[in-house]
């Protein structure tokens, strides 16, 4: 079972951290990964069978005391949790402590009614969970939004970041178009889902943004669903999550990229969100970026491919953790 850390992030927001340490290290007295990490549901609801037995996990305060340097620690994407790093942080080989962070508004963290949700706030949540964690200096590994407030986190507080890896994250502007085009997509969910098995249809196989039949995507989707009286909703506020989207979606990140000083790797899938160019461009403009890609991975690559994901970036951590 996997021990939570309770971190306290910005504006004091009680953020969840999980410790994924993977099994090699932990024959040195750190704690094995989980196979899922429970993710938040609402008081007296139930968390979805997928999930499996999921006994209360042991509470620690993070404090220095917990610190052993050089960790690494990974940030979810936007409707992401902790949980969906399970499979690929195990894969992962070494001493690394290796750290999964709830982010505000996800998972077992806090869900402040009125924010803030700015990128400032992602990225000072965590800094104090490197901080606070005594993890520092960091290899930080982000998916899509996860790895924007990577990039911005070592732009700003290189002294915390060590190395970076970018998973599937485009650095150029989306637009007022595809914000709308988000809008409508959660207005156009089925809720509440009746089942589980349900879920699992739309996201993987009904969703009109599905191109082709995808269980790992109406699997992802799964898990961070709860039971209410009249069915599944998503653990997540929907209008919490555009309001997150809507701080970054307008605007290029190419500036705070350029100003990465650290080792950094950019992964993509073959069939993901991130084009072979613009991650070729964005490994140019960092100025010691690397690039590689997962050619069966889409989008969600570290949770599709989390053995093909390990082989990728395990050479790069080992790289950098031994320096």
């Amino acid at each position: 079972m996997a021990r939570r850390l309770d971190v306290t992030g910005a504006d004091g927001v009680r953020l969840a951290a999980w410790d994924f340490t993977p099994r090699t290290a932990a024959r040195t007295g750190r704690q094995a990964p989980p196979e899922a990490v429970p993710h938040s549901a609402p008081p007296g609801t139930a968390l979805p069978a997928q999930a499996g037995p999921v006994p209360t996990p042991p509470r620690g305060r993070a404090t220095a005391r917990h610190a052993t340097g050089g960790g690494v620690l990974l940030l979810h994407g936007l409707m992401g949790h902790a949980g969906h790093w399970a499979r690929a942080a195990r894969a992962l080989s070494g001493g690394h402590r290796v750290i999964a962070l709830d982010q505000r508004g996800h998972g077992a963290s806090d869900k402040p009614p009125a924010g803030p949700f700015t990128r400032e706030a992602y990225v000072a949540d965590a800094a104090a969970a490197v901080e606070q964690l005594g993890l520092g200096p960091v290899t930080v590994v982000g998916h899509s939004m996860g790895a924007l407030t990577a990039w911005q986190l070592a732009a700003e507080r290189p002294d915390l970041v060590r190395a970076l890896v970018i998973c599937d994250m485009r650095a150029s502007a989306l637009g007022a178009a595809s914000q709308r085009a988000w809008q409508d997509w959660f207005r156009g969910w089925p809720l509440p889902f009746p089942s589980l098995d349900a879920v699992h249809r739309w996201f993987g196989e009904e969703d009109p943004w599905v191109e082709r039949p995808n269980p790992a995507r109406g699997a992802f989707f799964a898990e961070v669903m709860a039971s209410y009286p009249d069915g599944w909703r998503p653990v997540f506020d929907p209008a919490q999550m555009l309001s997150s989207r809507e701080t970054w979606v307008h605007d290029a990140h190419w500036d705070s990229l350029a100003e990465v000083r650290c080792p950094a790797l950019v992964v993509r899938g073959l069939d993901g969100e991130l084009g072979r160019a613009e991650a070729q461009e964005m490994v140019r403009v960092l100025p010691r970026g690397a690039y590689a890609e997962i050619p069966d991975a889409g989008h969600l690559l570290h949770y599709e491919c989390p053995e093909a994901w390990a082989e990728t970036v395990q050479p790069f951590l080992t790289g950098v953790l031994t320096a």
